[in-house]
């Protein structure tokens, strides 16, 4: 027989009950009942088969009675999500949803109006079911409004100590971070209410390392951390005790959790020992601590660990552990011994870890393995070749950091004059004044670290437009636009940057190169500015000054070069603590009117500048003719450096 058309068969597929659709699903049924039986257990065995419109009596429920008809694409109705779930926590459920249904993608399109659907006697086929939600789900939402998760991207590369100084400094909130650890390049913990959430939210990008890099923070609902979810009874600690105390050997120092979790005593306990829950292992750890600090020997084969954050914490609580056996756990990486490798550790087992089969021979793994434990003698009870260290026995401390380099005493007062005069007027309102302190062919040029973000909206945008960093600009022609040549270019170019205001205090001063007609410094600090309430405005600079001696006019700049950064956390927390010298603390004597009377003209007839003059006047206790008959001679000789002639601005 062939296949008929819907008109030829009397089928009507218009979306609505017919007398021409009915009829043909009858004739439809009464040609297929010679060849299926009426009881055949396809349509149900002995059972009425209710009969949908337009639907078979094979045919299971249709694609558009199934689980899409949630998504209710473009209806406007609710969500995929609150069609199941009530404000009340109840969930929905229709008849449509039998267990017994497939999806039959012949079949008639399905109706897109939601409502469309009835039964053979024309009555709503959707029967409404309410079930209510578990209380205990509903608590556990209420206990997980009172956690979040703490996220730090790349926090790996910071020493945890750093970090939660940093945090807590910076925090307007007191906090007790829960569960710190490391989770791929994440550094992870928790803070258990909202508002010590919001307060660690509003310091995200603040804190500055040394790279220059802003820290990230981010902030996410969660469910109890394992350390207070999974927290360990104070009956269940006494336990684990009695149990550890019994694989305890005194006379070897060995503690042997070998398969802890399986233990029988604990196991007729009903105590779960999971050394991958962070609460476990600061059991185990604790009672180590407590107990058996003079540890040797530590076997935690077969439980299964895949990290080792949390027993890096034994490596200060057992300081003698020489022999650990990691042996038939699942560690999958050799970074993973980067957590533990604290520990001086002689005897080493991971055989049975999946990091073992990454490495393309034994040597290739006693090296990566050594490399995180040099005084490695045994591994995976293999003698090792005897270590090659360069251990200094006896202690050696490194010179201390001196604050500013000079060279010569004569130097420090000329340089820090000069610098002293600079930036007072640097930070004046009007900059002209600095046209003295330049050459007339003077150069400068202003560079500040590049952003991978858009340049222009950092926070040191307003430099943009003038930074000259070379590895980053290529162009020739802007180079050379960028570089401001003659006095007038430059001062005028330094009276467009912002106003500052330079914290003295903070400057660190070294001198590189010094001879009779060029001297080379570098002059690094902090400043703000002062056109700005930001906290962000406070700035780090560096420059160097290479600077001529120019008979009486004193130092000329022939070059300057400016760069320009974000000041760090440390630099801020430290900027304008300490009051800038003023010229009462000057350890300089006040002088008498006599003597600055006499001070003036003996630096007038003898060409040094006031500085060396009054030396030399202190030296022969302000007299006059003695001090200029010494100068004479002393002159003669060659003895007085030309610096004692070069005046200041």
């Amino acid at each position: 027989m062939g296949l008929q058309t819907p008109q030829q068969s009397g089928i009507v597929h218009n979306g609505f009950r017919g007398e021409g659709r009915k009829q043909g699903r009858r004739k439809w049924r009464l040609r297929k009942k010679d060849t299926y039986g009426e009881h055949d257990d396809r349509v149900g065995g002995g059972f009425p088969v209710r009969k949908k419109k337009g639907r078979g009596p094979f045919r299971g429920k249709m694609y558009s009675e199934g689980s899409h008809k949630s998504r209710n694409r473009g209806s406007g109705g609710p969500n995929p999500r609150s069609r199941f779930e009530d404000d009340d926590g109840d969930v929905t459920m229709n008849d449509h949803e039998s267990p017994r249904s497939r999806f039959t993608p012949y079949g008639p399109r399905p109706s897109r109006r939601p409502d469309s659907w009835h039964d053979r006697d024309g009555g709503p086929s959707s029967i409404q079911v309410t079930v209510k939600q578990n209380s205990e789900r509903n608590a556990s939402a209420n206990t997980r409004r009172t956690w979040f998760k703490i996220t730090i991207p790349f926090g790996k590369k910071y020493d945890k100590s750093w970090l939660l100084s940093n945090l807590h400094n910076m925090c307007s909130v007191p906090f007790t971070p829960v569960q710190f650890h490391y989770d791929g390049n994440k550094a992870v913990f928790y803070v258990e209410d909202s508002t010590t959430a919001n307060a660690l939210k509003q310091i995200s990008r603040r804190i500055v390392d040394k790279d220059l890099y802003r820290v990230a923070i981010m902030i996410n609902p969660s469910v109890p951390p394992s350390s207070v979810s999974n927290e360990l009874k104070s009956e269940e600690i006494e336990h684990i005790k009695q149990c550890m105390s019994k694989r305890y050997d005194g006379s070897q120092q060995a503690l042997d959790l070998n398969s802890i979790r399986s233990d029988p005593d604990l196991i007729s306990q009903n105590i779960e020992v999971v050394l991958n829950r962070r609460s476990s292992m600061s059991t185990v750890i604790k009672i180590i601590e407590e107990n058996i600090p003079e540890l040797l020997s530590l076997n935690l084969g077969n439980n299964r660990l895949y990290r080792l954050e949390d027993l890096a914490d034994l490596i200060t609580k057992a300081p003698s552990l020489k022999i650990l056996n990691l042996s038939r756990n699942e560690l999958k990486s050799e970074r993973d011994l980067d957590k533990i490798k604290g520990f001086k550790l002689e005897e080493l087992w991971l055989d049975g870890n999946p990091l073992c089969d990454s490495f393309r021979d034994q040597a290739t793994y006693v090296s990566a393995v050594r490399e995180k434990f040099p005084k490695l003698l045994r591994l995976d009870g293999h003698e090792l070749p005897p270590p090659i260290s360069f251990d200094v026995e006896t202690p050696t401390t490194l010179p201390s950091c001196k604050a500013s380099y000079f060279g010569t005493d004569e130097i420090k007062v000329l340089v820090s004059r000069f610098i002293q005069q600079y930036y007072s007027v640097y930070d004046s309102t009007d900059r002209q004044g600095l046209l003295d302190a330049y050459h007339d062919t003077a150069c400068c040029s202003l560079s500040i670290p590049f952003s991978p973000q858009n340049p222009a909206r950092s926070s040191l945008g307003e430099y943009f437009k003038e930074s000259r960093n070379v590895r980053r600009l290529k162009d020739p022609t802007l180079r050379a636009k960028l570089l401001k040549h003659t006095r007038l270019n430059v001062v005028a170019f330094l009276n467009e940057l912002p106003k500052t205001q330079h914290d003295i205090a903070s400057f660190v001063v070294d001198v590189s190169t010094q001879t009779n007609t060029l001297l080379c410094f570098t002059v690094h600090g902090v400043f703000k500015e002062v056109d700005s309430k930001s906290r962000e405005s406070v700035r780090a600079f560096s420059r160097v000054f290479i600077a001529v001696p120019a008979g009486n006019a004193g130092l000329c700049i022939v070059n300057d070069q400016l760069f320009i950064r974000n000041a760090t956390t440390e630099e801020i927390r430290k900027a304008f603590v300490t009051p800038a010298p003023t010229p009462s603390s000057s350890p300089v004597p006040t002088l008498t009117a006599p003597q600055q009377e006499m001070l003036q003209a003996f630096s007038q007839q003898s060409g040094m500048n006031i500085e060396w003059s009054q030396k030399c006047l202190q030296d022969n206790e302000w007299d006059f003719n003695q001090a200029a008959q010494i100068f004479t001679q002393l002159k003669a000789e060659g003895k007085i450096p030309e610096i004692a002639f070069v005046k200041q601005l």
